[in-house]
């Protein structure tokens, strides 16, 4: 019956619906229909590519914002590094005001060397190797 329009116009004319009816016929060629076809399927295979792009943008945007976080401990670390650098330099000009003033003795300063020394020479034997690496730079 769907291959023959004329068939469907003359069935629609001879039930009178012609005339003032709410309906609307169409044309539906059945060729094009793809019948083996599981919507269904496709839908749910359409779905969870979605979910996968959106799970694997979340996972870069996670690894990007560990690279970011990682960057500013590194520049964390070398900003403590200046300060200490900036500290130890004040050290000797201390010293100086201080042995300058007569609030640290000759005995006191070759003293604290000693304890310095020590801490030195036992830093080295543990093991640490902060040390070794201090006298590199």
């Amino acid at each position: 019956m769907l291959e023959n329009p004329d068939l469907i116009s003359r069935t629609v004319l001879n039930k009178g619906l012609d005339a003032g009816t709410a309906f609307e016929i169409l044309s539906i060629d059945i060729a094009d229909v793809d019948v083996g076809r599981n919507v269904g399927a496709q839908l749910q295979m359409d779905q969870a590519e979605a979910d996968r792009r959106i799970a694997q943008a979340k996972a870069e945007e996670r690894r990007a914002m560990a690279v970011a976080h990682e960057q500013e401990m590194k520049a964390s670390v070398q900003e403590m590094r200046a300060k200490v650098v900036e500290a130890e330099a004040e050290v000797p000009r201390a010293m100086a005001t201080a042995l300058r003033e007569g609030k640290l003795g000759v005995m006191d300063y070759y003293q604290m060397q000693n304890v310095i020394s020590d801490t030195r020479m036992r830093e080295a034997i543990a093991g640490d190797g902060a040390v070794a690496e201090k006298e590199k730079k």
